[in-house]
């Protein structure tokens, strides 16, 4: 499965040009999965005005990407605010995931970041349940910015069926050198592709510091984009390098005692 790393910075509240440029990146290059950052479609640091900002999986900007994704014959992954379906006023950080038959997904960010610069608890109500897709054939496990410090959300997506982790994120320079480290310990550790898409350039006071990257399920580096600026790139998976992984190391297999012990 071809995957693009989209590292394409996004502009503040401006939902019209972000789906430009989600547009414009599309058209440049052929692939089955496009992958942008955390809450691009507003920008991360629109603070208060992501309840303006939000929409429905059924909204004009989703039904745009729809379009885009039947033109172009892919699936389009990318972060925006998503109302919530129950309660009227609650807003949740979300991975969409839109795809050339109309239809269309989403995983709601369960482990929100609310310490130091970062305020998503005030703005934003945590997701409940995990979520997995399918691209292609591909089982496709979706977490957003911090989750992905917590193995047990990857680790029970892997347990699921999922064959690659994906993880959109709008991470700061501060963060540079913890993801660095923990995204190749999670391919490791689940024998699995582990894509790691993060936000680039500055939003008010924030430097996020790019660096997008591809790891394989044994460890390796297969991709990375550069430092602080836009940066595209793809990778292709292949589901015959996760089966190789997992006869090595049978991490998967080994951890199949911890469901019975209901510890996932």
């Amino acid at each position: 499965m071809r995957t693009v790393l989209a590292q394409v910075p996004s502009a503040v509240g401006d939902k019209e040009e972000n789906l430009r440029r989600i547009h414009e990146t599309i058209s440049g290059q052929e692939a089955d999965l496009f992958v942008f950052p955390e809450l691009f479609l507003s920008g991360y640091m629109c603070r208060d005005k992501v309840h303006l900002l939000a929409e429905s999986l059924q909204g004009d900007s989703v039904q745009e990407l729809m379009t885009v994704a039947e033109e172009h014959q892919c699936s389009i992954l990318l972060g925006m605010p998503t109302l919530n379906d129950e309660t009227t006023g609650l807003v949740h950080n979300s991975a969409v995931l839109v795809k050339p038959d109309g239809s269309a997904w989403s995983y709601d960010k369960i482990n929100l970041a609310t310490f130091g610069p970062f305020e998503e608890s005030l703005y934003f109500s945590p997701g409940k349940f995990p979520m997995m897709f399918d691209v292609n054939g591909f089982r496709v496990g979706v977490v957003i910015c911090y989750d992905l410090f917590f193995p047990e959300l990857s680790k029970s997506l892997v347990l699921q069926g999922a064959d690659a982790v994906i993880c959109i994120s709008a991470s700061p320079n501060t963060s540079r050198d913890f993801f660095e480290r923990i995204v190749p310990a999670r391919a490791i550790e689940n024998t699995a592709y582990t894509i790691y898409v993060n936000n680039a350039g500055c939003q008010l006071n924030q430097v996020f510091f790019g660096g997008s990257h591809a790891v394989g399920p044994r460890g390796n580096q297969l991709v990375k984009c550069d430092y602080f600026k836009r940066d595209v790139k793809a990778v292709n998976l292949d589901l015959s390098e996760v089966r190789a992984a997992r006869r090595m190391r049978p991490t998967v297999r080994d951890s199949m005692g911890l469901v019975s012990q209901d510890l996932f």
